[in-house]
């Protein structure tokens, strides 16, 4: 977390513990970048790597709701939200997802909507 923030967000409350209680969030935390990458990762692990994902061509919205403290275990959770082919390539579909992030406690640290283009299945090799 601390490498992370060293070379991509050096701001106290990232880096130095005694800065980090002066701040507003009052204690060493995690970047939101970092905590980004961290569900990225889980997605991966999760779905992404073992689907016809071909990227995703943006994200909608992300909200940092709570620090993530350096020792906070983290959860995911995937909703679909919607699911719409592409008008202009029929290999290809959208596919919104709402993702939530939630610490050991149960209360939501972070939420991500984006849409992620997946291969889509030919209609003619799908059994009805």
């Amino acid at each position: 977390m601390m490498v992370f923030a060293a070379e991509f967000d050096p701001q106290p409350m990232h880096l130095d513990e005694v800065a980090a209680r002066a701040t507003m969030m009052g204690g060493l935390c995690a970047s939101g970048w970092y905590v980004c990458s961290i569900l990225m990762r889980m997605i991966a692990d999760a779905f992404v790597l073992d689907s016809s994902s071909m990227g995703a061509p943006g994200v909608d919205e992300v909200k940092w709701l709570l620090p993530v403290r350096p020792d906070d275990e983290i959860r995911l959770r995937a909703t679909v939200a919607d699911v719409r082919a592409s008008n202009s390539r029929p290999d290809m579909g959208f596919v919104k997802f709402n993702f939530e992030l939630f610490n050991a406690a149960g209360q939501r640290v972070m939420t991500l909507t984006t849409s992620l283009m997946m291969g889509r299945r030919d209609p003619k090799s799908v059994a009805p």
